[in-house]
């Protein structure tokens, strides 16, 4: 296997020269893509890796709305996702005409947009915002109400941190949802010693039991700064092992090995070379829709600092 992972790694990074490609890997995703990315993080940070780059070529290895935000930085790259099944759930839990219709019910109100959504949906909204910047985008709004779409959890954990009446879209991540407080009770008992960290996308009762909530982005800083040995990690199991490769005197505990996504875990090596040779699947927003959702984006992008 790891003879097979290599001759596949050696043809995609000769195929990436010639093609001048370059690769961003997710977080969540397989450690075999990890170790060829040219940028490995979030799904906003990794677009705007790729913009500064002068590459032609974005192989994204994610899921269908972080090549879409890709598009949308890099209109003049062609955007590739090796696996067109790479979805998002909680994406699909809000169309463009469902958003439509909620504004059309609560005039006035702006529409914060989580970025893990479609370009439609974007489109439709007043800004986008990420987990890391979510409370400041929303406390740099004037309005007193937002409407927050699509995931009420992290909505919800931004109402507890403002004045502002946060109206939640029923969305979710499942993944992020089947963490329980016992899963951390559990392992609180097991590891007295250990730090716990949360993404904001998990329940209120799991964010009540956390030492930190925080982002991708932000649970690799926090891996890398805090003095504890031991880390409870409460997010998509696929992030340890970049936090185990660039901590590797510290011990990183999965709060559950549920927290899988499924679609997370499409892309593969073969598929990486074969999108290349093949120059497919193509990503493309169209640019009525992508200057739209480039100015939710770009709305966002002012207010400063993201992770």
């Amino acid at each position: 296997m790891a003879n097979r992972n290599a001759e596949l790694s050696d043809k995609i990074l000769s195929l990436k020269k010639q093609k001048n490609a370059v690769i961003l890997v997710h977080n969540y995703q397989l450690g075999e893509l990890q170790d060829i990315a040219d940028f490995i993080g979030d799904s906003l940070g990794l677009s705007q890796n790729a913009a500064q780059t002068d590459a032609r070529v974005i192989v994204f290895c994610g899921v269908h709305f972080m090549a879409e935000t890709a598009s949308i930085l890099c209109p003049d790259k062609t955007v590739l996702l090796p696996d067109l099944d790479a979805g998002c759930p909680m994406a699909d839990m809000i169309t463009a005409e469902q958003l439509r219709q909620k504004k059309s019910q609560l005039p006035g109100v702006p529409v914060v947009c989580y970025i893990n959504s479609s370009a439609e949906v974007k489109a439709e909204s007043d800004i986008c915002c990420t987990s890391a910047n979510a409370i400041k985008v929303v406390e740099s709004l004037e309005a007193k109400e937002i409407l927050f779409v699509p995931d009420q959890y992290l909505g919800h954990y931004v109402a507890t941190k403002t004045n502002k009446k946060i109206i939640l879209w029923p969305g979710f991540c499942p993944p992020h949802a089947r963490i329980q407080p016992e899963d951390i009770t559990r392992l609180k008992e097991a590891y007295p010693q250990a730090k716990v960290m949360v993404h904001p996308e998990c329940t209120p009762a799991v964010i009540a039991l956390a030492d930190e909530v925080l982002s991708t982005s932000g649970m690799c800083r926090f891996a890398r700064e805090t003095k504890a040995k031991e880390i409870i990690v409460g997010t998509e199991v696929g992030i340890i092992y970049r936090l185990k490769k660039e901590n590797p005197t510290k011990r990183f505990i999965p709060i559950s090995e549920q927290v899988i996504c499924p679609h997370m875990k499409l892309i593969n090596l073969e598929k990486v070379l074969w999108s290349l040779q093949e120059m497919s699947p193509e990503i493309k927003v169209p640019e009525a829709t992508r200057r739209r959702a480039k100015a939710a984006v770009d709305r966002m992008l002012a207010i400063g600092r993201q992770d």
